[in-house]
């Protein structure tokens, strides 16, 4: 249970650090979505630190609980995804890594469309 409350508390300070970026860069992000670029590149970085943190014996079970899935998962998840589609290449596993990104980038955004095509397109008046 204990485990939980570590991934909840680490969440609620990864959530509200996304929403300070976003609120940050409002008056930037209306030309292109900078501020989500932004928690990408700083989430995959962190999460790169903690996880060679990790494998150096450098940081707790808890720790890892804390940042690495809490705050870094509510952050942004984007630096998930990098990290596995890294571990992968690492592995020599290039082909499931390329197929990692290709499928991510074409069918997460296939489903976004597919939802909001299940929308109907407000008719103006």
């Amino acid at each position: 249970m204990t485990s939980y409350l570590w991934v909840a508390l680490g969440g609620a300070l990864g959530a509200a650090g996304r929403y300070g970026v976003g609120m940050a860069l409002l008056n930037v992000t209306k030309a292109f979505p900078f501020a989500t670029l932004l928690v990408n590149i700083v989430g995959s970085f962190l999460l790169g630190l903690l996880v060679m943190s990790q494998q150096h014996q450098q940081l707790g079970d808890n720790h890892w609980l804390l940042f690495g899935v809490g705050l870094l998962g509510a952050f942004t998840t984007f630096s998930a995804f990098s990290l596995e589609v890294v571990l992968l290449a690492n592995q020599g596993d290039w082909l499931k890594a390329l197929l990692h990104v290709l499928l991510n980038l074409v069918l997460c955004i296939g489903a976004v469309l597919l939802a909001m095509a299940l929308y109907p397109t407000p008719q103006s008046t």
